[in-house]
Protein backbone atom coordinates (compact mmCIF):
# COMPACT_ATOMS: atom_id res chain seq x y z
CA UNK A 1 0.00 0.00 0.00
CA UNK A 2 1.11 3.44 -1.17
CA UNK A 3 0.19 6.51 1.16
CA UNK A 4 0.16 9.89 -0.77
CA UNK A 5 -0.06 12.89 0.53
CA UNK A 6 -1.66 15.53 -0.77
CA UNK A 7 -1.33 19.48 0.49
CA UNK A 8 -4.40 21.89 0.33
CA UNK A 9 -4.10 25.75 -0.36
CA UNK A 10 -2.81 27.15 2.71
CA UNK A 11 -5.85 29.53 4.15
CA UNK A 12 -3.19 31.10 6.14
CA UNK A 13 0.17 31.50 7.33
CA UNK A 14 1.30 28.57 9.48
CA UNK A 15 -1.99 26.62 8.48
CA UNK A 16 -1.71 23.45 6.07
CA UNK A 17 -4.44 20.63 5.99
CA UNK A 18 -3.72 17.37 3.81
CA UNK A 19 -5.90 14.81 1.73
CA UNK A 20 -4.38 11.64 2.52
CA UNK A 21 -5.14 8.76 0.16
CA UNK A 22 -4.24 4.96 0.60
CA UNK A 23 -3.48 3.11 -3.24
CA UNK A 24 -4.01 -0.29 -3.34
CA UNK A 25 -2.81 -2.57 -6.28
CA UNK A 26 -1.62 -1.32 -9.27
CA UNK A 27 -2.90 0.92 -12.04
CA UNK A 28 -3.54 0.50 -15.72
CA UNK A 29 -6.76 -1.71 -14.59
CA UNK A 30 -10.10 -1.64 -13.43
CA UNK A 31 -9.75 1.33 -10.44
CA UNK A 32 -12.35 1.82 -7.44
CA UNK A 33 -12.04 5.26 -5.51
CA UNK A 34 -13.88 5.12 -1.96
CA UNK A 35 -13.79 8.26 0.30
CA UNK A 36 -15.24 8.50 3.54
CA UNK A 37 -17.15 11.60 5.29
CA UNK A 38 -16.92 14.20 2.66
CA UNK A 39 -19.60 15.69 4.97
CA UNK A 40 -16.96 15.88 8.08
CA UNK A 41 -19.45 15.36 10.74
CA UNK A 42 -21.18 12.28 9.81
CA UNK A 43 -18.95 9.40 10.91
CA UNK A 44 -19.82 6.02 9.81
CA UNK A 45 -17.95 6.42 6.78
CA UNK A 46 -14.59 6.72 8.59
CA UNK A 47 -15.03 3.81 10.56
CA UNK A 48 -16.11 2.11 7.91
CA UNK A 49 -13.10 2.98 6.24
CA UNK A 50 -10.99 1.70 8.88
CA UNK A 51 -12.07 -1.78 8.61
CA UNK A 52 -11.65 -1.49 5.12
CA UNK A 53 -8.43 -0.35 5.56
CA UNK A 54 -7.44 -3.81 7.27
CA UNK A 55 -8.41 -6.09 5.25
CA UNK A 56 -6.95 -4.66 1.92
CA UNK A 57 -3.77 -5.10 4.10
CA UNK A 58 -4.53 -8.61 4.36
CA UNK A 59 -5.64 -8.93 0.73
CA UNK A 60 -2.88 -6.62 -0.88
CA UNK A 61 -0.45 -9.14 1.60
CA UNK A 62 -1.95 -11.53 -0.36
CA UNK A 63 -1.44 -10.68 -3.61
CA UNK A 64 -5.13 -11.23 -4.45
CA UNK A 65 -5.71 -7.04 -5.34
CA UNK A 66 -6.39 -7.52 -8.88
CA UNK A 67 -7.29 -3.76 -10.10
CA UNK A 68 -6.29 -0.73 -8.27
CA UNK A 69 -8.05 0.67 -5.18
CA UNK A 70 -7.55 4.63 -3.91
CA UNK A 71 -9.06 4.50 -0.73
CA UNK A 72 -9.52 8.51 1.02
CA UNK A 73 -10.43 7.43 4.54
CA UNK A 74 -10.60 11.19 5.89
CA UNK A 75 -12.39 13.20 2.56
CA UNK A 76 -12.70 16.40 4.34
CA UNK A 77 -10.09 17.87 6.80
CA UNK A 78 -11.79 21.70 6.49
CA UNK A 79 -15.26 20.15 7.93
CA UNK A 80 -13.55 17.78 10.14
CA UNK A 81 -11.39 20.60 11.82
CA UNK A 82 -14.87 23.27 12.25
CA UNK A 83 -16.64 23.42 15.93
CA UNK A 84 -18.48 26.02 17.24
CA UNK A 85 -19.24 26.02 20.88
CA UNK A 86 -18.40 22.21 21.02
CA UNK A 87 -21.09 21.49 18.28
CA UNK A 88 -19.61 19.96 14.76
CA UNK A 89 -20.02 21.75 11.46
CA UNK A 90 -19.07 19.78 9.15
CA UNK A 91 -21.77 19.68 6.57
CA UNK A 92 -21.07 23.43 5.07
CA UNK A 93 -17.79 25.55 5.16
CA UNK A 94 -17.67 28.29 7.22
CA UNK A 95 -15.83 30.72 4.82
CA UNK A 96 -18.50 30.24 2.13
CA UNK A 97 -21.39 28.66 3.37
CA UNK A 98 -20.95 26.08 0.79
CA UNK A 99 -21.68 22.75 1.20
CA UNK A 100 -18.67 20.49 0.96
CA UNK A 101 -21.14 17.99 -1.46
CA UNK A 102 -22.34 20.59 -4.07
CA UNK A 103 -20.50 22.66 -6.85
CA UNK A 104 -17.70 20.44 -8.04
CA UNK A 105 -16.21 22.13 -11.29
CA UNK A 106 -17.64 20.78 -14.90
CA UNK A 107 -14.86 19.85 -17.54
CA UNK A 108 -17.07 18.20 -20.06
CA UNK A 109 -17.34 20.49 -22.30
CA UNK A 110 -13.17 21.37 -22.37
CA UNK A 111 -12.48 17.34 -22.32
CA UNK A 112 -15.23 17.10 -25.04
CA UNK A 113 -13.41 19.85 -27.56
CA UNK A 114 -10.07 18.72 -26.87
CA UNK A 115 -10.37 14.54 -27.40
CA UNK A 116 -12.89 14.85 -30.40
CA UNK A 117 -10.53 14.96 -33.37
CA UNK A 118 -8.93 11.47 -32.13
CA UNK A 119 -12.68 9.76 -31.05
CA UNK A 120 -12.99 6.68 -33.10
CA UNK A 121 -14.96 3.42 -33.20
CA UNK A 122 -13.41 1.84 -30.43
CA UNK A 123 -15.59 2.74 -27.08
CA UNK A 124 -12.92 1.23 -24.62
CA UNK A 125 -10.18 3.71 -26.65
CA UNK A 126 -12.69 6.52 -26.12
CA UNK A 127 -12.88 5.70 -22.68
CA UNK A 128 -8.97 5.46 -22.25
CA UNK A 129 -8.47 8.49 -24.12
CA UNK A 130 -11.37 10.50 -22.38
CA UNK A 131 -10.12 10.07 -18.63
CA UNK A 132 -6.90 10.77 -19.32
CA UNK A 133 -7.84 14.34 -21.12
CA UNK A 134 -10.33 14.29 -17.89
CA UNK A 135 -7.40 13.78 -15.49
CA UNK A 136 -5.41 16.48 -16.66
CA UNK A 137 -7.89 19.22 -17.12
CA UNK A 138 -8.65 18.29 -13.62
CA UNK A 139 -5.27 18.70 -12.19
CA UNK A 140 -4.60 21.99 -13.98
CA UNK A 141 -7.63 23.97 -13.24
CA UNK A 142 -7.09 27.05 -11.80
CA UNK A 143 -7.89 27.47 -7.67
CA UNK A 144 -8.45 30.18 -5.32
CA UNK A 145 -9.01 29.00 -1.92
CA UNK A 146 -8.61 25.72 0.47
CA UNK A 147 -12.15 24.62 -0.26
CA UNK A 148 -11.85 24.57 -3.95
CA UNK A 149 -8.05 22.86 -3.94
CA UNK A 150 -9.78 20.13 -1.61
CA UNK A 151 -12.56 19.46 -4.13
CA UNK A 152 -9.63 20.02 -7.31
CA UNK A 153 -7.61 17.06 -5.39
CA UNK A 154 -10.85 14.94 -4.79
CA UNK A 155 -11.89 14.80 -8.23
CA UNK A 156 -8.46 14.57 -9.53
CA UNK A 157 -8.14 11.01 -7.49
CA UNK A 158 -12.08 9.63 -8.73
CA UNK A 159 -12.54 10.97 -12.23
CA UNK A 160 -10.84 8.31 -13.38
CA UNK A 161 -12.19 5.48 -11.57
CA UNK A 162 -14.76 2.92 -12.66
CA UNK A 163 -16.28 2.61 -9.36
CA UNK A 164 -16.88 5.69 -6.65
CA UNK A 165 -18.08 5.45 -3.58
CA UNK A 166 -18.62 7.83 -1.69
CA UNK A 167 -19.28 7.31 2.29
CA UNK A 168 -21.97 9.27 3.88
CA UNK A 169 -25.08 9.02 6.75
CA UNK A 170 -28.35 10.52 7.00
CA UNK A 171 -29.75 11.36 10.49
CA UNK A 172 -31.48 8.00 11.82
CA UNK A 173 -32.04 6.78 8.32
CA UNK A 174 -32.10 3.14 6.63
CA UNK A 175 -29.29 2.15 4.45
CA UNK A 176 -30.07 3.56 1.19
CA UNK A 177 -28.06 4.86 -2.26
CA UNK A 178 -28.05 7.46 -4.17
CA UNK A 179 -26.71 7.29 -7.86
CA UNK A 180 -28.01 8.52 -11.30
CA UNK A 181 -30.38 7.03 -13.43
CA UNK A 182 -27.86 5.69 -16.07
CA UNK A 183 -25.57 4.28 -13.28
CA UNK A 184 -28.75 1.90 -12.05
CA UNK A 185 -28.05 -1.02 -14.09
CA UNK A 186 -24.24 -1.49 -12.24
CA UNK A 187 -25.46 -0.25 -8.64
CA UNK A 188 -28.36 -2.79 -8.56
CA UNK A 189 -25.29 -5.21 -7.54
CA UNK A 190 -24.17 -2.74 -5.20
CA UNK A 191 -27.39 -2.24 -3.63
CA UNK A 192 -28.10 -5.92 -2.98
CA UNK A 193 -24.33 -6.53 -1.54
CA UNK A 194 -25.05 -3.44 1.34
CA UNK A 195 -28.37 -5.04 1.90
CA UNK A 196 -29.66 -1.38 0.85
CA UNK A 197 -33.31 -0.93 1.58
CA UNK A 198 -33.63 2.02 -1.09
CA UNK A 199 -31.54 3.48 -4.04
CA UNK A 200 -32.78 6.51 -5.39
CA UNK A 201 -32.11 7.94 -8.94
CA UNK A 202 -31.47 11.13 -10.50
CA UNK A 203 -30.60 12.70 -13.90
CA UNK A 204 -28.59 16.06 -12.77
CA UNK A 205 -30.44 16.72 -9.47
CA UNK A 206 -29.15 19.63 -9.38
CA UNK A 207 -25.52 22.03 -7.65
CA UNK A 208 -23.62 18.84 -8.84
CA UNK A 209 -22.58 17.22 -5.99
CA UNK A 210 -19.56 14.64 -6.06
CA UNK A 211 -21.08 11.55 -7.00
CA UNK A 212 -22.55 12.92 -10.30
CA UNK A 213 -19.88 15.03 -11.35
CA UNK A 214 -17.48 11.37 -11.60
CA UNK A 215 -20.38 10.03 -13.26
CA UNK A 216 -22.27 12.69 -15.17
CA UNK A 217 -19.26 13.49 -17.55
CA UNK A 218 -20.32 9.69 -19.87
CA UNK A 219 -23.95 10.23 -20.11
CA UNK A 220 -23.46 13.98 -21.20
CA UNK A 221 -20.70 13.06 -23.14
CA UNK A 222 -22.65 10.50 -25.07
CA UNK A 223 -25.41 12.59 -25.95
CA UNK A 224 -23.16 15.38 -26.55
CA UNK A 225 -21.14 13.03 -29.50
CA UNK A 226 -24.63 11.02 -30.55
CA UNK A 227 -24.00 8.26 -32.57
CA UNK A 228 -20.36 9.53 -34.23
CA UNK A 229 -18.26 7.29 -31.50
CA UNK A 230 -19.47 4.81 -29.11
CA UNK A 231 -19.11 6.43 -24.95
CA UNK A 232 -20.88 4.04 -22.64
CA UNK A 233 -21.22 4.74 -18.90
CA UNK A 234 -17.68 3.88 -17.84
CA UNK A 235 -18.43 4.97 -14.27
CA UNK A 236 -20.31 3.38 -11.43
CA UNK A 237 -20.93 6.52 -8.97
CA UNK A 238 -22.99 5.96 -5.63
CA UNK A 239 -23.61 8.09 -2.31
CA UNK A 240 -23.82 5.43 0.14
CA UNK A 241 -25.67 6.41 3.05
CA UNK A 242 -24.48 4.05 5.83
CA UNK A 243 -27.96 4.75 8.02
CA UNK A 244 -27.57 7.46 10.78
CA UNK A 245 -25.14 9.72 12.29
CA UNK A 246 -24.79 7.47 15.51
CA UNK A 247 -24.48 4.23 13.77
CA UNK A 248 -20.81 4.29 14.58
CA UNK A 249 -20.24 0.61 15.68
CA UNK A 250 -16.99 -1.92 14.73
CA UNK A 251 -20.29 -4.43 13.92
CA UNK A 252 -21.71 -2.46 11.13
CA UNK A 253 -18.69 -0.92 10.01
CA UNK A 254 -16.80 -4.33 9.81
CA UNK A 255 -19.54 -5.79 7.90
CA UNK A 256 -20.52 -3.24 5.76
CA UNK A 257 -16.37 -2.89 4.87
CA UNK A 258 -16.64 -6.52 3.98
CA UNK A 259 -20.05 -6.11 1.96
CA UNK A 260 -18.09 -3.69 -0.01
CA UNK A 261 -15.10 -6.15 -0.77
CA UNK A 262 -17.22 -8.28 -1.69
CA UNK A 263 -18.77 -6.17 -4.24
CA UNK A 264 -15.25 -5.17 -5.60
CA UNK A 265 -14.34 -9.22 -5.43
CA UNK A 266 -17.83 -9.41 -7.69
CA UNK A 267 -16.65 -6.59 -10.12
CA UNK A 268 -13.33 -8.21 -10.27
CA UNK A 269 -10.99 -5.88 -8.57
CA UNK A 270 -10.38 -8.75 -6.16
CA UNK A 271 -9.32 -12.34 -6.68
CA UNK A 272 -11.20 -14.74 -5.76
CA UNK A 273 -14.11 -16.92 -6.00
CA UNK A 274 -16.97 -14.78 -7.31
CA UNK A 275 -19.53 -14.10 -4.27
CA UNK A 276 -23.20 -15.19 -5.05
CA UNK A 277 -25.51 -12.08 -5.92
CA UNK A 278 -27.35 -11.87 -3.01
CA UNK A 279 -30.71 -10.92 -2.91
CA UNK A 280 -32.33 -7.84 -3.71
CA UNK A 281 -33.54 -6.18 0.11
CA UNK A 282 -34.92 -2.76 -1.40
CA UNK A 283 -35.50 -0.95 -4.56
CA UNK A 284 -35.21 1.77 -6.98
CA UNK A 285 -37.52 4.78 -6.68
CA UNK A 286 -37.21 8.16 -8.09
CA UNK A 287 -35.23 10.93 -6.24
CA UNK A 288 -37.97 13.03 -7.13
CA UNK A 289 -40.31 10.83 -5.82
CA UNK A 290 -38.66 11.35 -2.12
CA UNK A 291 -40.96 13.34 -0.03
CA UNK A 292 -39.50 15.77 2.38
CA UNK A 293 -41.88 15.96 5.64
CA UNK A 294 -42.33 19.57 6.83
CA UNK A 295 -42.77 20.95 10.37
CA UNK A 296 -45.32 24.09 9.57
CA UNK A 297 -44.76 25.25 13.36
CA UNK A 298 -42.24 24.84 15.97
CA UNK A 299 -42.88 23.02 19.18
CA UNK A 300 -41.23 19.45 20.63
CA UNK A 301 -40.72 16.72 18.14
CA UNK A 302 -42.07 13.27 18.72
CA UNK A 303 -41.95 10.27 16.32
CA UNK A 304 -45.12 7.90 16.04
CA UNK A 305 -43.39 5.84 13.41
CA UNK A 306 -39.96 4.14 13.13
CA UNK A 307 -37.12 4.46 10.23
CA UNK A 308 -37.74 1.36 7.82
CA UNK A 309 -41.76 1.61 7.74
CA UNK A 310 -43.90 1.49 5.17
CA UNK A 311 -46.34 3.74 5.60
CA UNK A 312 -49.75 5.19 3.25
CA UNK A 313 -50.92 8.48 2.91
CA UNK A 314 -52.25 10.35 5.24
CA UNK A 315 -50.63 8.20 7.68
CA UNK A 316 -49.21 10.07 11.22
CA UNK A 317 -45.37 10.41 11.22
CA UNK A 318 -45.04 12.40 14.38
CA UNK A 319 -46.14 15.03 16.66
CA UNK A 320 -44.74 18.20 17.29
CA UNK A 321 -46.03 19.54 20.67
CA UNK A 322 -46.54 23.03 21.43
CA UNK A 323 -45.18 23.23 25.22
CA UNK A 324 -47.09 26.88 25.75
CA UNK A 325 -50.74 25.67 24.70
CA UNK A 326 -50.29 22.16 24.49
CA UNK A 327 -51.67 21.77 20.57
CA UNK A 328 -50.48 18.51 18.95
CA UNK A 329 -49.75 19.09 15.13
CA UNK A 330 -49.64 16.07 13.34
CA UNK A 331 -47.49 15.28 10.44
CA UNK A 332 -48.47 13.16 8.09
CA UNK A 333 -47.28 11.04 4.73
CA UNK A 334 -48.18 12.62 1.55
CA UNK A 335 -47.78 9.25 -0.58
CA UNK A 336 -47.41 5.77 0.08
CA UNK A 337 -43.70 5.16 0.45
CA UNK A 338 -40.54 3.96 2.59
CA UNK A 339 -39.93 5.87 6.04
CA UNK A 340 -36.61 5.97 5.04
CA UNK A 341 -35.20 8.84 7.14
CA UNK A 342 -36.13 11.39 9.97
CA UNK A 343 -34.04 14.02 11.80
CA UNK A 344 -32.56 13.65 15.82
CA UNK A 345 -33.40 16.43 16.62
CA UNK A 346 -36.44 16.67 18.84
CA UNK A 347 -37.79 20.52 18.89
CA UNK A 348 -38.68 21.73 15.09
CA UNK A 349 -38.80 25.40 14.32
CA UNK A 350 -41.30 26.30 11.58
CA UNK A 351 -40.67 25.10 8.05
CA UNK A 352 -38.20 22.66 9.12
CA UNK A 353 -37.56 19.35 7.10
CA UNK A 354 -37.85 16.46 9.84
CA UNK A 355 -37.98 13.17 8.11
CA UNK A 356 -38.19 11.91 4.24
CA UNK A 357 -40.56 8.95 2.36
CA UNK A 358 -39.58 7.67 -0.62
CA UNK A 359 -42.78 6.93 -2.99
CA UNK A 360 -42.85 5.47 -6.03
CA UNK A 361 -44.15 8.27 -8.31
CA UNK A 362 -41.82 11.47 -9.39
CA UNK A 363 -43.45 14.66 -8.05
CA UNK A 364 -41.29 17.42 -7.64
CA UNK A 365 -38.71 19.44 -10.08
CA UNK A 366 -36.23 21.49 -10.30
CA UNK A 367 -33.08 21.14 -7.48
CA UNK A 368 -33.90 17.70 -5.80
CA UNK A 369 -30.97 17.65 -2.99
CA UNK A 370 -31.51 19.61 0.29
CA UNK A 371 -29.17 22.23 1.62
Amino acid sequence: MQVVRHPLLSPAPGTQREIVSLHYGKAGGPKAYIQASLHGDELPGMLVAHHLRLQLDALQAAGQISGEIVLVPMANPIGLSQFLLHAHLGRFELMSGENFNRHYPDQIAAVAAAVEPHLGPDAQANVALLRRALKAAVVASPVDTELQSQRRTLMSLSCDADIVLDLHCDAQAVMHLYTETPCWPECDALARFLGARLTLLAQDSGDNPFDEACSQVWWKWKAHFGERFPIPQACLSVTVELRGATDVTHELAAADAKNIIDFLRWRGLIAGDKPALPEPQGDARPLAGSMPIKSPVAGVLTFLQPVGADVKAGDVLAHVIDPITAQVTELTSPVDGLFFARDFLRFANAGMRVAKVAGHTALRTGKLLGA
